[in-house]
């Protein structure tokens, strides 16, 4: 009998609360060719009870133990047990996507790469999902039988977890991970310079923990031994590029300046004064191996530490760490350091006009009297916008003449083209002139700017343009969802196509395939009905950690033609929970048309000031508690206030005092009566309305949305 094809390693140590949970996600593969060999490092908590049963139940499982000898070691162990044809390896408070293991495996059987790796994402219980930023520049798209040399910004991949091996080329190479922390990257690097091709997704496979505790290895980057083996890591890493391709080379040297070196300085800020000499040294160690030409394109703030780091000024090294802006106290303003900062912090509709509320300023010359104008520019042609300036938080955190409106016309809207016409700043300050394109979307409207009807068959809709920059599109008679009917077992969607012969398909983009929907069509206007029970019946999600599966519409025509189906159904979500289950028809952040299933989670869809009350609201599913909560610094350990729970026709209320609230970061929670507790999803519709202001002295509460979850911060 042949053995599987697919081994997974996960060593685990004291995850009692997690490993069930990640567990679950790898018996829950579309590919079930595997072993997952369950590697106990000396576990002193539960974790093995919970291991030992899953094996029980799913044959594929098994455990090896061994002493405690740390991370590293533990894959080595479980690599020793492996008999697939490939390897790949989970840690054991992460999750793994349902198709990823069958992505990366048909990926390789196709190119006969050495490896294939995808991309990530970060996740708690706080924040929900979101992008992983290493990944997210090391796996832009996919790229099949590549390599590091050809794809340079391969170098910032880490991480081990999110790949699959040959298990023959790892035996090959001989790999084995250190006995350290940040033991991935020293193995990673090596076999991406050795692989003859690897393949990249990207699509995320991975589903990476952040603990609210702040108890993994990654975010006890400023204790000292966690900062030890950060540094024998780097060496490590840097002794595989010695001869590496000068750009292979550069590129790594410069990763460790701006992420590592900068990590490490940071830790001045908190290390016990015992410890500081023992930092200086291992700073300085790392510092010296770092190639001069790439220390020397560092910036200025960072050249200061360099400084105070070979002159052993302390003081300085703390004072900075604390505060990066109090290096500016020890440097002479350069031009370069007078760049221009700009923010989109809500926008909206006024009376047919797009209103775009913002911040533009002038790094370190807040203070200064100055000029501002703004243009958007429509196919390369510039139409310039009245602008209203106003008092706003500025990035010293001071009130100043920084904020401004613009609101562009339905005329000037309607010369927009189906290409982003983006808005042109420029602002002076004295003799200081800067010039860029409007950037920096915050959370709120500005990350789901709502889109709106300019006439009959013209849509306009902001969003992202170039290189990420704020912008405005013209959709000219667009295919479009126009309504929504529900029955008890079926939502009865309404569109028009913008072609005849239309046909309507339901995909999902995170897992691949789709299916067609019936349709009845009268010329260009279309009606299908979309069963609920077959929805509900999916009880393998994409997404692992919220369980939620999202698909998207096409609309497709004769000769090839196809569109996204567009959202102009109104401004609230249609829902239906059924069997602890719950279906959301809603927009994305660009517009489109989504359908969510998942399990229940409390989805806010209002939130308003009553007097001195702060008043969320949404559908009722479910006898829960609210409460806002803000964690203890580096803590699983938190801080509710209840909030009075009301129940009508219209859904259920959470009511809390503004003054209970004192200034932190609150995140709103419910708790079931079985205790468990999620954060309050903040559903689309009332993203696009956020963020919402109250000022009430001495305080400052802004409500928004973090991630997809409801978040208020009070100053």
């Amino acid at each position: 009998m042949s053995g599987p094809r697919l081994s997974v390693v996960v060593p685990f140590y004291d995850v009692g609360a997690y490993i069930g949970d990640c567990l679950d996600s790898i018996a829950r593969q579309t590919f079930g060719d595997f072993e997952a060999i369950l590697v106990d490092d000396g576990s002193p908590d539960d974790s093995a009870v919970i291991a030992k049963e899953f094996c029980v139940r799913d044959s594929r499982f098994r455990i090896v133990e061994q002493q405690n000898a740390g991370l590293g070691p533990a894959r080595n162990t479980g690599v020793e047990h492996a008999t697939g044809e490939y390897v790949t390896f989970v840690d054991s408070d992460d999750l793994v996507t349902r198709h990823g293991f069958g992505m990366l495996i048909r990926a390789l059987d196709r190119t006969g790469s050495d490896f294939a790796g995808g991309n990530a994402r970060r996740f708690n219980n706080s924040y929900g999902v979101r992008p992983s930023w290493l990944h997210a520049q090391a796996f832009t798209a996919d790229r099949l039988a590549t390599h590091v040399s050809e794809t340079p910004q391969l170098v910032l991949d880490r991480m081990v977890w999110n790949k699959v091996y040959r298990r023959s080329f790892w035996e090959e190479y001989g790999y084995r991970f250190p006995a350290i922390r940040y033991e991935d990257y020293p193995v990673t690097l090596k076999a991406h310079l050795d692989a003859v091709t690897v393949d990249t997704l990207a699509a995320p496979v991975y589903f990476w923990r952040e603990r609210e505790s702040g108890d993994s290895i990654t975010q006890q980057k400023f204790q000292l031994a966690n900062i030890r083996d950060r540094v024998v890591s780097a060496g490590l890493v840097l002794d595989e590029v010695e001869d590496a391709q000068p750009e292979i080379r550069r590129r790594v040297h410069a990763h460790f300046r701006q992420i590592d070196l900068h990590a490490i300085l940071s830790a001045f800020g908190t290390v016990p004064a015992e410890e500081e000499q023992h930092l200086v040294e291992l700073t300085i160690e790392l510092l010296d191996r770092l190639d001069a030409d790439v220390l020397v394109n560092s910036p200025r703030v960072a050249q200061l530490q360099f400084d105070a780091l070979r002159a052993g000024d302390l003081g300085l090294l703390r004072k900075v760490a604390l505060d990066p802006a109090a290096a500016q106290d020890h440097l002479q303003l350069a031009k370069t350091d007078l760049t221009m900062a700009t923010g989109v912090r809500e926008v909206t509709w006024i009376d047919g006009d797009l209103s775009i509320r913002g911040t533009a300023e002038i790094r370190h010359l807040q203070s200064k009297p100055s000029s501002l104008r703004i243009d958007l520019v429509i196919a390369g042609r510039s139409h310039r916008l009245p602008v209203r300036r106003y008092p706003a938080t500025d990035l010293r955190g001071a009130e100043s003449l920084v904020g401004f409106e613009v609101r562009v016309s339905r005329e000037l809207l309607a010369r927009c083209t189906a290409g982003p016409s983006h808005f042109d700043v420029r602002l002076r300050a004295g003799g200081i002139r800067r010039r860029d394109l409007l950037r920096g979307q915050k959370a709120g409207s500005p990350g789901w700017p709502p889109g709106a009807w300019i006439d009959a068959t013209n849509w306009i809709q902001p969003g992202p343009g170039k290189d990420g920059a704020f912008a405005v599109r013209r959709l000219a008679d667009p295919c479009r969802l126009t309504s929504v009917e529900q029955t008890p077992d079926a939502l009865i969607l309404h569109g028009r196509s913008a072609f005849d012969e239309p046909s309507l398909f339901l995909s999902r983009p995170l897992s691949g395939g789709e299916e067609e929907l019936p349709l009845e069509v009268d010329g260009r206007d279309f009606t299908a009905r979309l069963p609920i029970g077959p929805i509900l019946a999916e009880v393998n999600p994409d997404d692992p950690f919220s369980q939620r599966t999202t698909r998207a519409f096409r609309v497709r025509g004769p000769q090839g033609r196809e569109q996204v189906l567009l959202w102009t159904a109104g401004d609230r979500l249609v829902s239906h929970a059924e069997g602890g289950r719950a279906v959301m028809l809603t927009r994305s952040t660009g517009g489109y048309v989504n359908l969510h299933e998942s399990p229940i989670r409390m989805t806010a869809t209002a939130a308003v000031a009553a007097g001195t009350m702060l008043v969320v609201r949404g559908p009722d599913w479910g006898d829960v508690d609210f409460s806002w909560r803000r964690y203890l610094p580096d803590s699983d350990d938190h801080v509710d206030v209840p909030c009075r729970r009301t129940v009508s026709d219209d859904g259920w209320a959470a009511v809390v005092e503004m003054a209970a609230l004192e200034p932190a970061e609150w995140i709103l929670f419910a708790t079931l009566p079985d205790d468990t507790a999620h954060a309050v999803q903040c559903e689309p519709f009332l993203s696009s309305r956020l963020p919402l202001t109250l000022n009430r002295p001495p305080h400052t509460l802004t409500v928004r949305p973090l991630a997809g979850t409801l978040h208020l911060e009070v100053t």
